[in-house]
């Protein structure tokens, strides 16, 4: 009797170990190495948009083409002054701009967007396909992939949107030839530049988004990567 007890307890001690050893390292791997998802979360790209991005192309770049595509060379961050990523698919889903965009109508009918935004937990959603054209910065958009985070001046981007622009950024990078990542705020640093195309000299906003401070926090995590930025 002795015996059988002293074989259970044995037979229970190892596979409490063994349980132990196999589930610590899977613990550490998930925490040290959280995945990287995106979701689909698709604005309307139908032949109005097609036609009205093929316009903006020719006209504000200077660009003929067959198709509504870019090569990404650079990404450019945002904010959406929009707190939500549902209001923000809204703003964006029509390819129209809304009345309340009169103020860039003059330089095209093509409604704003993106390719990526992220909403404030760091989840991570695709609007537009990669090489697909979007318009989000003056002069630069027919190379750029453009990156919403969700917040403004009254609600400070945050850390796991950080965390997630870092992980979205790599990963463009291994995919594309991307060389420059800028803070839509920096992008008239870009007049003159190879990559600046925009027929109406005049034709320029201000724009204070995603700020400084949001951008060193990237910069510091992309240095490995040697991407040129804002000089």
């Amino acid at each position: 009797m002795w015996k059988i007890k002293m074989v259970k307890r044995y037979n229970l001690h190892q596979f409490v170990w063994k349980l132990v050893v196999f589930l610590v390292p899977c613990l550490w791997i998930s925490c040290a190495r959280p995945t990287f998802r995106i979701f689909e979360k698709p604005v309307i790209f139908d032949e109005q948009r097609r036609a009205l991005s093929l316009s903006y192309l020719e006209e504000r770049h200077g660009i003929e083409q067959e198709s509504p595509g870019i090569t990404p060379r650079m990404v450019v961050l945002h904010w959406t002054s929009v707190p939500s990523v549902e209001k923000t698919t809204d703003v964006f889903m029509s390819p129209i701009l809304p009345p309340a965009r009169a103020a860039i109508a003059g330089a095209s009918n093509l409604n704003v967007s993106a390719q990526f935004v992220v909403d404030r937990d760091g989840t991570i959603f695709r609007l537009l396909p990669d090489t697909v054209f979007a318009r989000h910065c003056i002069g630069l958009n027919h190379c750029a992939i453009g990156v919403e985070n969700v917040g403004g001046e009254s609600m400070p981007l945050t850390n796991a949107q950080v965390k997630a622009n870092v992980a979205l950024i790599r990963y463009l990078h291994s995919k594309y030839p991307i060389e420059y990542v800028i803070g839509h705020h920096e992008y008239k640093d870009y007049i003159g530049h190879p990559l600046w195309k925009e027929t109406d000299p005049h034709y320029l906003t201000e724009k204070i988004d995603p700020g400084k401070r949001f951008m060193r926090k990237v910069r510091r995590r992309i240095q490995d990567l040697r991407l040129k930025g804002s000089d």
